[in-house]
């Protein structure tokens, strides 16, 4: 029984760490759309903590905004998964994460399927610290394997060179960084009602580069 005593401890230590530093990151910050673009669901942007100065702008843009620090890819799934129980899935879903640590290609694949060939994927390139781009090029690969259901929204492209949108991580944003980053977003709205091709689609943008 001595022995077992240390065991349970340090079990509930290992169990208890990550439910103290998801706490140490803050709450959900969310806003929902401003506009009406579709009927149904609002479009869904899920970001990280990159994304919380930016809520606000993007509600007004026509996007359900939801962020929160230190989020990884598979909570923003989770949060899909269960919208999707609900009925509360929108057509367009745009992830804006990979600060906290890398996105994995199986990662995408698995949201891909879970919202189904009707829905649209926009995918937003994250600026990482110390200036890698390791996750940018998953999922430009991810985007360029499945053009009509995944959208590339390439956040590193457009803000290179733009130190003032930054603060000094060279990550997170200024105001005039949030203004830059929501217009770089809003542009993949052109897909608020699901797949589609055509002139709409082929818009061109120099942080959204889809083609017909």
């Amino acid at each position: 029984m001595r022995l077992l005593a240390p065991i349970v401890l340090t079990a509930a230590l290992l169990v208890a760490a990550p439910t103290a530093a998801e706490a140490a990151c803050g709450g959900v910050k969310a806003a929902k759309s401003k506009r009406n673009l579709v009927r149904g669901p609002e479009p869904l942007v899920i970001g990280d903590s990159v994304m919380l100065l930016a809520v606000e702008r993007l509600a007004r843009a026509g996007l359900y905004a939801n962020a929160r620090g230190c989020r990884q890819w598979r909570e923003g799934h989770r949060i899909l998964k269960k919208r999707k129980r609900q009925g509360r899935l929108p057509k367009l879903v745009v992830m804006a994460l990979g600060t906290n640590w890398h996105i994995r290609r199986p990662e995408i694949a698995r949201t891909r399927r879970l919202l189904g060939p009707k829905r649209v994927l926009g995918l937003v390139t994250p600026r990482e610290p110390g200036g890698y781009t390791r996750d940018a090029r998953t999922l430009r690969a991810a985007a360029r394997a499945h053009p009509r259901r995944l959208k590339l929204i390439d956040w590193v492209r457009f803000s290179r060179g733009h130190g003032s949108w930054f603060g000094g991580d060279g990550i997170h944003l200024t105001y005039r960084g949030v203004r830059n980053y929501v217009r770089c977003i809003r542009r993949v709205l052109v897909f608020a009602d699901g797949p589609k091709d055509g002139a709409a689609s082929a818009r061109r943008h120099p942080c959204a580069s889809w083609r017909r």
